[in-house]
């Protein structure tokens, strides 16, 4: 999160959003937001929204599965990760986050799925 500048912005009753400024620390070499970058902004506010919404003093939280599409690349700027819920199950939740610049334009789209494991009483 500190490494990459990622920031909480906003939650709602159904989504956390979360900015990530675009700077040399998360480009490729030819100078555009690292694919990679985009997926760690996407996986941290998922596994965040995951906490907020559900009974984190009872689970802990991983992500067991993410997919991302790149659809448009950028240079420089903030983007904005918006992490909404697909499905919301007892043991698996199903996010959908939408990486975006700051015209709204679309820049990623990624499917997370998280786990809710129990934690053990001591």
């Amino acid at each position: 999160m500190e490494t990459l500048d990622i920031k909480f912005i906003d939650i709602g009753d159904d989504f956390l959003t979360a900015s990530m400024p675009v700077t040399s620390k998360v480009h490729q070499p030819d100078g555009v937001l690292h694919g990679g970058a985009s997926v760690a902004l996407a996986e941290s506010v998922g596994s965040a929204a995951s906490m907020f919404f559900l009974d984190e003093s009872n689970f802990f939280i991983r992500g067991i599965e993410i997919s991302a599409n790149h659809v448009k690349s950028i240079s420089e700027g903030m983007v904005y990760a918006r992490a909404t819920f697909l499905h919301k199950g007892r043991t698996t939740q199903l996010w959908e986050i939408r990486i975006t610049n700051e015209e709204d334009k679309l820049i990623s789209i990624v499917k997370l799925t998280t786990i809710a494991l129990p934690k053990k009483a001591v």
